[in-house]
């Protein structure tokens, strides 16, 4: 159940935690038992010793279930901080997509043209399609796939949102 109101808005939350079996799964399940939708999950090893993870989760409410979210999340005793990014401040966002488009012709010149100017690159190549990797924030990768859509798009493959907060802070 996606939650959907008035006031819903996106957030960007970073949860480093201990990097333990069963983590993920107590998370997600947090978000499953009470309703909340994820948007977009990344996870991944931060520290030399493989300690720490660092999730970064995509969702969607009004104010007061984020800050609920917020607040659970920091409940979880191998969490050690709950940054909301979309709240902190200046923030970087950016997901990796490849996306693959078949064409000839004009399509194919097209195509390459649109890349050129979103500055993907080709990273596979046959005689009748492309696989392009693209790197940015989610709304220049939905602009991309929008375009190549009427040019052929065949499938697309998106690790989801990494976020981390601008400046020297370590969010």
């Amino acid at each position: 159940m996606k939650i959907k109101s008035a006031q819903s808005e996106r957030h960007v939350l970073t949860i480093t935690v201990d990097n333990e079996p069963g983590i993920l799964a107590k998370i997600t399940g947090l978000f499953t038992a009470r309703g909340y939708n994820i948007d977009s999950l990344t996870v991944a090893d931060i520290s030399d010793d493989h300690a720490i993870s660092r999730i970064t989760v995509v969702t969607n409410g009004p104010p007061e279930v984020i800050d609920q979210i917020e607040a659970q999340l920091e409940r979880l005793v191998p969490v050690h901080k709950v940054t909301d990014l979309t709240q902190a401040g200046p923030h970087v966002e950016r997901e990796l997509a490849l996306i693959k488009v078949a064409g000839k012709g004009e399509s194919r010149v097209e195509a390459l043209r649109i890349a050129e100017v979103f500055r993907a690159n080709v990273v596979d190549t046959t005689t009748e399609s492309f696989v392009f990797e693209l790197t940015g924030a989610p709304d220049k990768i939905d602009s991309f796939i929008a375009l190549m859509r009427g040019l052929g798009l065949v499938s697309v493959g998106r690790s989801g949102v990494v976020g981390m907060m601008r400046g020297a802070d370590d969010s």
